[in-house]
């Protein structure tokens, strides 16, 4: 007996994530249902990240004004506009002592432990944060932990039957200003549109291009 917790077939996870794409042309008129996207948000929010800081946050863009403003400096890209919903990772540009302090409470006021418990994780995360800023690296860091939450995203709209394109052509410095989010001491990293692909998007047909698993995959 297997002694794992087998939440999903093994063959449905793949069969998902062959079914996904970078999807290249959205249907503007099919929108993603609001308990569908309420699952995609807290899947966002069960991503993991270094200690479980989560040194982020995700603008949704749903207002077609913003988008609109967002296209041009997006290289022009339909996604932006046509998609059901628009999300830009930020990362966060001024993560410091406070915020660690601000996560172990959250710890002790969830896992019902007392702060004192928690003083030699805390130690390590103050560490690790003043070598990261000392290093110059921070920056780098953080931007690493966004990206494994866009992974969770991916993956959960592939499950959830939801179209998405993760997104690196555009402009991060122009949609700071457009979004006001140096003033909020975030910044733009990559973006991700979601929604339903369009019937005629000739990508949807394409066979999708890796290579096998012996060349990618090392046992030791």
């Amino acid at each position: 007996m297997s002694d794992t917790a087998v939440l999903a077939a093994p063959a449905d996870v793949l069969k998902s994530l062959q079914w996904r794409y970078a999807t290249k042309k959205f249907d503007p008129a099919r929108k993603i249902s609001a308990d569908v996207w309420k699952t995609l948000e807290e899947a966002l929010v069960l991503s993991p990240s270094s200690y479980g800081l989560q040194p982020w946050k995700f603008i949704v863009i749903t207002d077609p004004v913003v988008r609109r403003k967002l296209r041009p400096v997006a290289w022009n890209q339909p996604q932006i506009t046509d998609a059901s919903h628009l999300i830009v990772f930020c990362v966060r540009k001024d993560l410091n002592a406070g915020d660690v302090e601000r996560y172990i409470q959250r710890i002790a006021e969830v896992r019902r432990v007392p702060t004192a418990a928690l003083d030699s994780f805390k130690s390590m995360m103050l560490g690790s944060i003043d070598g990261a800023t000392k290093g110059s690296y921070l920056d780098e860091w953080n931007t690493r932990q966004v990206y494994i939450a866009l992974g969770t995203f991916l993956t959960s709209c592939a499950v959830l039957g939801i179209d998405a394109c993760p997104m690196e052509g555009f402009q991060p410095e122009e949609f700071d200003k457009i979004l006001g989010l140096s003033a909020q001491k975030l910044h733009a990293v990559v973006l991700a549109t979601a929604g339903f692909r369009a019937a005629d998007d000739a990508a949807a047909s394409l066979k999708k291009v890796r290579f096998p698993v012996s060349s990618v995959i090392a046992h030791v």
